[in-house]
């Protein structure tokens, strides 16, 4: 686990370009303290951060192959490293260290940009072939780990992070107006484009390749697209579970590679209890486990992780925040996440991250599993607001229809009319938008309501989800349709969530639920073994019955709730509008200042549910603060006082 950056100039590098690369590299100094590296040619700048987990004295970056003509710069694992090197040590290739970099450069040797098809992990790399002057740059298949580029005249940057590529004085920070609604709508940009205007992610499963000047992108791997295999439909499901815990055990024990001490994040749910339990039967000492919960017990699920504690004989650690570290951290873990922060549970996260990173280097977690495996509530859901659609429509007028829109459901009160305005009776029942529309942040209605009409524009914030959710085949059926659209769109945003807050404290995070062989299995999986009525993941409670106590597998599922629209009805309630009405944030442009009063107040009194709003505006603005208008924000420690100062 480490930062990678570096620059390729189409007509070479120029003299102060060396200091670019290594001020690109050293803003991301918590990514990798243990070590920093540069390689630079006429043409190319490859530059590493490391934090040391394999071969930890001879796996130093960036690396050469044995002529020294291909270098590699490396962020990640590769958990098949030493069978990927019997197969290259076969072909003649010879070995200078232990290091799973070593493999990526004489892979590429061997098989050239088709090497990437042989690896099994998580990795983000920068390759340079000197002598034919072309940068390769690729990304693993699900993305968990990040991968950023630009162009700045004839020059190619890329980064683990954008403050990487921003380091560089090359690329301007400007706001990308054109992804704004939908990342406020859904949490995060769907495709290539970020929130900064001319910053690009490398879509996971992708590679670039930039020669010549040319830039071409090119997917090399994806989900099957064909829903449900029959063959797997025809089998017992006893076998189906069978191999589906074998996969998962495999998974878990892959991810154990390292010459340093790993941990566990444990919530007390199913999916974090499954990964320890497994855990615990594959080394020879006690898990640690690591826990953060609010100090308000409504938001703590401490409890069911002492159960996984007790059950599997772990040790835990524990730590509890309030409402002063939550907002004491904000600002900086802005900064950490490069854009604003679509969710609350991230700040838990970097505490947490901080409390593992006292005892270990390295720790597996359980994200994933709910994309795999229909986990979310919001699947059942989806699923019977679109059959109940298809018949509204069947009896109901198209005149009445738009009657209940337009006058019936915006009266509705409270819960009521939440649910209303993102049902069957306001949403168009076009295939997948009732589902995206019913997990968003800022809903269209509402930013219509709190932007100005120039931000919010004509374009369909939902329309590059949507692009997922029709590429897969038809004939495989909705919940296939939805669970692909969540692992290209949503499951990008909380890896990238996971990764910045776990690196904000120099820590690894490994996801066993997402082994790409696991993950081609569970999409191939009968929808019966995911969902059935309002059970999920039916697969994974059968898998892991008998080694994760029955009361966890059988609990709610509570996700990470966070207190944050309580906050906001109390004292936090002037810092919100300190921070979202003042000159500054009403200078810019974005916002209708009188709308955004009334949801404050309206949310305070408790007549209307905007925290997901406020939220997300509070994190717009403080980003707008940290990265475009410089000079970053100053936490103030007193509680009530301005969260920010000038």
């Amino acid at each position: 686990m480490c930062a990678i950056a570096g620059l390729v100039g189409v007509d070479g590098v120029r003299a102060d370009d060396r200091a670019r690369a290594i001020a690109m590299r050293d803003v991301m100094t918590h990514r990798g303290p243990d070590g920093a590296g540069l390689y630079g040619d006429g043409h190319a700048l490859l530059a590493h951060r490391r934090l040391s987990i394999i071969d930890l004295a001879g796996g130093h970056q960036p690396l050469a192959n044995e002529t020294g003509a291909i270098w590699v710069s490396y962020n990640g694992e590769i958990y098949n490293h030493r069978d990927v090197r019997a197969a290259l040590e076969a072909a003649g290739h010879r070995y200078r260290t232990r290091s799973d970099t070593e493999t990526i450069v004489h892979a590429y040797e061997q098989w050239g940009d088709d090497c990437v098809h042989r690896f099994r992990g998580m990795f983000a790399f920068a390759l340079w072939d000197a002598p034919r002057r072309r940068l390769l740059l690729v990304r693993d298949r699900l993305g968990v780990k990040p991968l950023y580029w630009a162009r700045a005249g004839g020059r190619l940057l890329f980064a683990s992070e954008i403050k990487g590529i921003l380091e560089s004085g090359l690329v301007a920070p400007r706001l990308n107006r054109g992804v704004l609604p939908e990342v406020l709508a859904t949490r995060y940009a769907a495709g290539a484009e970020t929130m900064f205007e001319g910053v690009y992610k490398l879509l996971p499963g992708h590679r670039l390749v930039f020669e010549r000047g040319a830039v071409r992108v090119e997917q090399y791997w994806d989900l099957p697209l064909d829903g449900p295999d029959p063959e797997l439909a025809r089998l017992r499901e006893a076998a189906l579970v069978d191999r589906f815990r074998t996969l998962l055990q495999e998974s878990v024990r892959l991810r154990l590679m390292a010459d340093v001490p790993l941990g566990l994040f444990l919530s007390g749910g199913i999916d974090s209890s499954a990964v320890a339990a497994l855990m615990a039967r594959e080394i020879d000492r006690p898990v640690d486990a690591f826990s953060v919960a609010f100090a308000d017990r409504r938001f703590s699920e401490l409890e069911h992780a002492r159960q996984i504690v007790r059950a599997i004989g772990a040790r835990g650690h524990e730590i509890v925040i309030d409402d002063r570290d939550f907002f004491g951290a904000l600002p900086r873990l802005i900064w950490h996440e490069d854009e604003p922060i679509a969710h609350p549970s991230s700040v838990p996260l970097h505490f947490v991250s901080a409390l593992a990173r006292e005892r270990v280097k390295v720790v597996l977690t359980g994200e994933g599993s709910d994309e795999l495996l229909a986990g979310y509530g919001k699947y059942p859901r989806a699923l019977a607001n679109w059959q109940a659609a298809a018949a509204y429509e069947r009896l109901v007028p198209a005149s009445m229809r738009r009657l209940v829109a337009a006058a019936v459901v915006p009266r509705l009160p409270g819960r009521l009319g939440r649910y209303g305005r993102r049902s069957f009776l306001a949403v168009p029942r076009r295939p997948g938008a009732m589902f995206l529309d019913t997990f968003a942040a800022v809903p269209l209605h509402l930013q219509r309501t709190l932007l100005d009409p120039e931000v919010v524009g004509g374009e369909d914030a939902y329309a590059r989800s949507l692009e997922y959710f029709a590429r897969v085949n038809g004939h495989s059926g909705t919940l296939s349709r939805l669970l692909y659209t969540d692992v290209k769109t949503y499951l990008v945003e909380l890896l990238m969530k996971q990764d910045q807050m776990s690196m904000s404290t120099s820590i690894e995070s490994r996801v066993p639920f997402l082994d790409h062989t696991l993950v081609e299995f569970a999409a191939r999986l009968p929808d019966r073994l995911k969902l059935r009525g309002f059970t999920t993941k039916r697969i994974l409670r059968h898998a892991v019955r008998g080694l994760v106590p029955d009361a966890i597998l059988s609990r709610r599922k509570m996700g990470f709730p966070v207190p944050f629209p309580e906050w906001m009805r109390s004292g936090w309630h002037t810092v919100a509008r300190e921070v979202l009405l003042d000159r500054r944030s009403r200078e810019r442009g974005l916002i209708n200042p009188a709308a955004l009063s009334r949801l404050l107040e309206q949310h305070r009194e408790g007549t209307c549910a905007g925290g997901d709003a406020i939220w997300a505006l509070m994190n717009l603005e403080l980003w707008h603060r940290t990265f475009i208008d410089g000079g970053g924000v100053q936490v103030l420690p007193a509680k009530g006082s301005p969260l920010i100062s000038p």
